[in-house]
């Protein structure tokens, strides 16, 4: 299967429908229930509920996921002869449900076609499809915030300013804002030094780029110096970034706890320090992108 570990876990909705077809005789044998097999929606129902929570276990590569709202409803309609089954899942989790959401919907659909076989014999299926998904970092409406964006990269290193060890951590921050439509406009590699830290990002606040990052500094070393530089720096601290950064990276390493993280707005620039380790940067921009992108529009005075 696919490796989610990296997957932030969020909200995630789906929404399916398909239908039953069969003759008028049977549509009407449906209202008013007296079909061989017993009450038709009941069974329907049931068979639908235990066919999402099954879903993994039919499907290969489908995770197990936590099924925490799961709704079936069905809908008689005349003009076509057929009944519509229309499913609803929600899960809090790190993958998208619409498979389980796929799987009720067909399961209810192949239990209606059993229960009817006895009195129709042109009993069709059709039209099984997806009708809305959402959650995770493909949404619209939390994607579209990076379009346009700028930023640049300091990487606060004595020993990658010395060359004595080459730069992980801003290439791959870069690579990320880069998938998220974001234009990085400079990497900058500077010593922990509080002038150095504070003179560039001054300078780039000046200039008003969207993103700043900094990586490295942010530990209990005698020269992690980012954090302590920034946050005097800091017009408006932006608690909940860092809180999501290290309760992310928590989740994978026991010492995401010691990160002293920090993010807040100077002017109309967003500041966020991030760890130096490659995989601590990457896990921290990973938990935070691209929804840190709607502070922009909350800056803008336009709200959420």
């Amino acid at each position: 299967m696919n490796d989610i570990t990296g997957k932030r876990t969020t909200l995630r909705y789906a929404e399916a429908e398909g239908f039953v077809y069969c003759q008028k005789e049977t549509i009407q044998r449906i209202k008013t229930n007296t079909l061989p097999k017993g009450d038709l929606f009941e069974v329907a129902k049931a068979s639908a509920l235990l066919g999402a929570k099954k879903t993994s276990d039919l499907i290969p590569h489908c995770h197990p996921v936590p099924i925490d709202s799961f709704s079936i409803q069905f809908e008689i309609i005349d003009e076509k002869n057929a009944v519509r089954i229309l499913t609803q899942a929600k899960s809090i989790g790190k993958t998208g449900i619409e498979m389980e959401a796929l799987t009720g919907v067909t399961v209810a659909a192949l239990v209606i076609y059993d229960l009817l076989k006895p009195i129709d014999k042109s009993l069709e299926i059709s039209s099984v499809r997806l009708l809305e998904k959402k959650g995770g970092k493909t949404d619209k409406h939390i994607s579209k915030f990076a379009d346009g964006a700028s930023a640049k990269i300091l990487v606060c290193s004595d020993s990658c300013f010395a060359g004595k060890k080459e730069d992980g951590s801003g290439k791959i921050i870069a690579e990320l804002l880069s998938n998220e439509g974001v234009e990085v406009l400079e990497i900058k590699i500077v010593p922990d030094e509080p002038k150095e830290i504070e003179q560039n990002i001054s300078n780039w606040a000046n200039e008003k780029i969207d993103l700043i990052i900094t990586t490295g500094g942010t530990g209990l070393g005698p020269r992690d110096n980012t954090t302590d530089t920034i946050k005097p720096m800091l017009e408006k601290e932006i608690p909940g970034i860092a809180e999501v950064m290290r309760s992310f990276g928590q989740d994978r390493t026991p010492f995401a706890m010691l990160s002293r993280s920090i993010a807040g707005s100077i002017g109309k620039s967003i500041i966020i320090a991030v760890p130096g380790s490659s995989n601590g940067a990457k896990e921290s921009m990973t938990a935070i992108l691209p929804a840190v992108f709607h502070a922009k529009k909350m800056m803008r005075g336009e709200g959420h």
